[in-house]
């Protein structure tokens, strides 16, 4: 299709009028038809090339006193992806507030932590209602008011259900959250509370059926799925959450990297005082170090230690750094009771963007012990065809069984909604 430009011939004077005549008229028109339209390159010219695109975006940035060297991304090194397959972009490590916000730390700290988090090009903050009582909530929130930090340059996370003692003030009920899940959701980002929302520990059943009702209705389904994954939880984000990913976009913001602590190797010899697991309220994690299978746990962490000193990193960025290695992952949340401790996982990002994928090809892998089905993760995500060593592998399912036949442990963290 060629866009024609008139001559100044072509045009009739304003005060000459049209021509009146029918003779004339089709004089006109065929005028019109017969003159050569000019070469396309005339109107539409060549786009240009990368490079050359590039120039003149830094050339118009640079009139408006902006430079793409000073994006947070050019200054920290973070690395950005998109939370699902929606628009959003958070970067790949995310900084959570469960446990120690409001609880095992003060303010300070708190603030602290959130400061160097943000400072190293962390955006994304997750937190609940139910944390600390909904303290973990507030402290957040006063934190980012008082550092100023602009709300748009930040994702904030939280989740619902365990709201309060009262039977109207916990669930997804109507009196809860307005309407039924789906609908409420729908509701809370129509009015502008909310951008985005997900589900925290669905299966793999509920978050198809929330996305069918959504397309029913013409309602706004979920983007991501917020789930447990490190060495020790593998099956639910590689074998069921890629068929969601492929299928309805749905991402995966994984929680615990360090299975509470446990594969930092400071249980190694016991529980320390000032651990998660000496907290009255964790003893459930404190019998699971102490098991049949803790043990078994800690074992393959012994073995797994060398490697990470001979691939030039800790432990603890080496677990964060595998689970980076999984393309269905947008972002992995980190939970830290000192500045030191998320500093050292916060490594984890150049750990695995020169250390992992040139040196870990040297390891013998093997797929023995990878979760059932994972050969559907595999062709999904090639990434995941470099297993870990078998020594290292325990596929899981949401209750971890502790020694006594029947005996399980109560699954972390809290199921609900994602906003």
């Amino acid at each position: 299709m060629h866009l024609y430009k008139p001559a100044c011939a072509d045009i009739p004077s304003p005060k000459l009028g049209l021509p009146k005549s029918s003779e004339s008229a089709l004089k006109c028109r065929r005028h019109l038809a017969v003159t050569k339209p000019p070469p396309q390159a005339a109107c539409w010219p060549g786009r240009p090339s990368g490079a050359a695109e590039r120039k003149f975006l830094e050339k118009f940035l640079r009139v408006h006193g902006i430079s793409l060297q000073e994006t947070t991304r050019a200054e920290t090194g973070m690395a950005y992806r998109n939370l699902g397959k929606s628009g959003l972009r958070v970067s790949c490590l995310g900084l959570g507030t469960w446990v120690t916000f409001g609880g095992q730390i003060s303010d300070e700290v708190a603030e602290r932590l959130m400061t160097i988090a943000y400072e190293s090009g962390v955006n994304l903050f997750d937190t609940a209602e139910v944390y600390a009582a909904g303290k973990a909530e507030v402290i957040l929130g006063s934190i980012i008011k008082k550092k100023g930090w602009r709300r748009s340059s930040l994702v904030i996370t939280t989740k619902l259900y365990w709201g309060g003692k009262a039977e109207t003030e916990r669930g997804l009920s109507r009196k809860h959250i307005i309407e039924e899940i789906v609908r409420a959701m729908t509701h809370v980002i129509n009015q502008g509370m909310a951008m985005y929302w997900g589900t925290s520990r669905w299966s793999a059943m509920e978050i198809m059926e929330a996305y069918s009702v959504a397309r029913q209705f013409n309602m706004i389904p979920p983007v991501c799925e917020q789930a447990e994954y490190h060495l020790f939880q593998r099956e639910k984000v590689e074998v069921q959450l890629p068929e969601l990913y492929h299928k309805i976009g749905v991402g995966a913001m994984t929680w615990s990297p360090l299975a509470c602590g446990i594969i930092s190797g400071k249980y190694g010899n016991g529980v320390p005082e000032s651990s998660r697991a000496s907290l009255k309220c964790y003893q459930w994690l404190k019998e699971r170090i102490v098991s049949e299978e803790g043990r078994k746990q800690q074992n393959k962490l012994k073995d797994l230690s060398p490697i990470a000193e001979r691939l030039g990193c800790t432990l603890p960025q080496l677990a964060v750094a595998w689970c980076l290695r999984n393309e269905g992952v947008s972002s992995v949340l980190l939970g830290s009771s000192t500045p030191e401790q998320l500093i050292e996982n916060l490594g984890a990002i150049q750990a695995s963007a020169t250390t992992l994928p040139t040196k870990l090809q040297g390891i013998s892998w093997s797929s023995e012990d990878v979760p059932s089905q994972c050969p559907i993760s595999l062709h999904l995500y090639p990434s995941l065809c470099h297993s870990f060593p078998q020594a290292f592998l325990d596929g899981g399912g949401e209750n971890v069984s502790a020694g006594g036949e029947g005996r399980t442990f109560p699954v972390r963290g809290p199921r609900g909604v994602l906003l």
